[in-house]
């Protein structure tokens, strides 16, 4: 990591994948906010989730509730991967501590202007939250070093849908705003995470360490974990903490391209696809700069240290 302090905002839905790159980010970054989405599942379970995380791990960053609900259609979450709480229902003592009274959006905007080309946001959850903050004002990205993205899946093989992945699918009109609207942004698609997923073995290695983040961690991630065994899957994958790793370590970035993307909304069977210019056929400027490999050993030691793990 360089010298200079990643200064972030975080914009997520937590989620399991969530909870692991809001450790990351508090071990390697500033956190100066947390914005929360509905997404994995309702806004009062991920805001929730996000307060009880950050009780666990000792830190008193704001955290803003943001949208309830998509921009224009009905969305389904992703209860059957991470419970009906997000949280794999453990039932954890919820914290005493409320979320901030300013909206998420409102929050970015001034937290851009007390961080100015210093802020890097990191989107984990459907981008509602910051397609709003961008129609209340298109100069936010003149003020922002670097919006980092997990979403899409850049050859169509998605996750929510044949062609979709869950955090572009479950809002293509705020992915839609944000794509449209940013001058450039990186991108860490779904496609990139499955081939850098942490093997099975390993975690689970970790997680017997014991210690509160482990701790934490395994029970919440639980159900995550035996659904993805379920799929046949060689390994976790872990895709908030791949995209947050990539925002504090662009180094353990081995191998991109800059393209044009865009995304479907009308599409019947492509709602929600992530649709990449690779031959520059459409005559609009590159706005993504799309990860394509990872340093593995890399991005494990960080998850390790996110764990509270030193030497993995």
């Amino acid at each position: 990591m360089g010298d200079q302090e990643t200064v972030l905002f975080i914009d997520t839905d937590p989620g399991v994948d969530d909870a692991l790159a809001i450790m990351m980010a508090h071990v390697f970054g500033r956190v100066v906010g947390l914005g929360i989405a509905a997404g994995n599942v309702g806004l009062a379970h991920t805001t929730a989730n996000a307060l009880k995380l950050l009780d666990v791990i000792g830190s008193e960053a704001p955290v803003f509730r943001g949208a309830p609900q998509t921009l224009v259609r009905p969305a389904h979450g992703a209860a059957h991967v991470h419970g009906a709480d997000g949280f794999g229902d453990t039932g954890y003592l919820p914290t005493s501590r409320g979320s901030d009274a300013e909206h998420a959006s409102l929050a970015l905007l001034r937290l851009s202007h007390a961080h100015p080309c210093a802020l890097t946001i990191v989107v984990l959850g459907p981008l509602t939250n910051l397609a709003l903050a961008l129609s209340l004002d298109p100069a936010l990205p003149t003020r922002v070093r670097r919006l980092v993205v997990m979403g899409g899946a850049v050859t169509g093989q998605g996750n929510t849908s044949a062609t979709a992945e869950f955090n572009v699918g479950f809002d293509p009109e705020a992915a839609h705003v944000v794509f449209s609207r940013w001058g450039e942004f990186q991108l860490v698609d779904w496609e990139l995470c499955m081939r850098h997923a942490l093997p099975e073995g390993r975690l689970e290695s970790w997680l017997a360490h014991g210690g509160a983040r482990p701790a934490f961690f395994a029970a919440i991630s639980r159900k995550i974990r035996a659904f993805s065994h379920d799929q046949g899957r060689a390994g976790l994958v872990l895709a908030d903490a791949l995209a947050m790793a990539v925002a504090l370590q662009p180094e353990l970035v081995l191998a991109s391209r800059r393209r044009s993307i865009r995304v479907e909304l009308d599409g019947f069977l492509t709602r929600g696809a992530t649709v990449v210019d690779w031959n520059g056929r459409g005559g609009q400027p590159p706005n993504a700069l799309i990860a394509e490999a990872i340093d593995q050993q890399g991005f494990e030691r960080m998850v390790a240290e996110s764990l509270g793990l030193a030497n993995g």
